[in-house]
């Protein structure tokens, strides 16, 4: 690795964890509810830091420009499938999570949201939801994933287009480990907040790091296959819509919340097989294109 580009690495990490755990900080000193709508703003604002720290080392502190950052959004040659892929995997898991704990007596799943409704919003007198509008209910959220990709772009164009381009030149199954690693602790703060929604911080920081290894491999993959980071915070986007909030009302308060969440046990297990399947099957290694060599 030349001295320029771990210069450039140094820099992001710090601009990107101080930035990031600064807003969490000061939200916390100001004695912002974690749950509340203003700390939620300060999330999203935070989630650009990744983004910002990227610029600013490609731009002013490396100037290596943005030739291989990926903006263009690429659907030709069969690339949008890698899009398609993105926004159905997470809706994909969670099927999956659901028929598991169903399966095994895990934890029940409560399509009523009777008990997400009492618990998180207090509203006791208030109908099931009927099963029917289950089929619009996830169409909206499949919808909404898509609104909200310009939001993750936030995160994935530091931590695809830029971390995990830039580490363990040719290593990109080594890359992915290391950065999901570094995601995950970038997350730390919020896990030990309450945020995330773990009822053990300790046990959650472990979990939520295994998921963002295996999420990394996952993301880095569609990241390289699409060539465009719009395909890796597609992904993104609707691992938090779909994936983290519809696990979040469907299993609201169940002490075995941290098996089924989607950044729980048979998620991280489930999510740990495909991202498997692509490191043996070598098409991780395949998607490794040229003009991205990580040199």
């Amino acid at each position: 690795m030349e001295k320029s580009q771990r210069k450039g690495i140094i820099a992001y990490l710090l601009i990107t964890f101080a930035g990031a755990w600064l807003c969490w900080g000061l939200s916390q000193l100001a004695g912002i509810a974690v749950r509340s709508l203003l700390f939620l703003g300060v999330t999203l604002l935070s989630g650009f830091m990744p983004a910002i720290a990227a610029l600013i080392v490609r731009l002013w502190i490396t100037r290596e420009g943005l030739s291989d950052a990926g903006l263009a959004l690429s659907l030709r040659g069969g690339k949008w499938r890698y899009y398609l892929f993105a926004l159905l995997l997470p809706l994909i898991n969670m099927g999956l999570i659901i028929s598991v704990s169903l399966l095994f007596g895990i934890a029940r799943p409560d399509f009523t949201l009777q008990h997400f409704l009492k618990l998180s919003l207090h509203m006791v007198q208030t109908g099931p939801l009927p099963l029917a509008l289950w089929p619009v209910l996830l169409l909206q959220l499949l919808i909404f994933a898509v609104l909200v990709t310009p939001i993750l772009w936030g995160e994935e164009f530091g931590w695809r287009s830029y971390l995990q381009l830039r580490l363990c030149p040719g290593r990109p199954l080594l890359a992915a480990i290391i950065t999901g690693v570094i995601w995950g602790c970038w997350h730390l703060p919020l896990i030990f907040m309450g945020y995330e929604g773990y009822p053990n911080p300790w046990l959650g920081s472990m979990l939520f790091i295994l998921c963002t290894i295996g999420l990394s491999i996952i993301f880095g993959w569609l990241r390289l296959r699409s060539g465009s980071i719009w395909a890796s915070s597609l992904a993104h986007a609707a691992t938090n819509v779909i994936g983290g909030d519809l696990s979040s009302i469907l299993f609201a308060g169940d002490p075995r919340f941290f098996v089924v969440a989607y950044h729980g046990v048979v998620s991280i297990f489930l999510l740990g097989c495909l991202a498997g399947w692509l490191i043996l099957s070598g098409r991780l290694k395949a998607s490794l294109p040229a003009k991205t060599a990580l040199a």
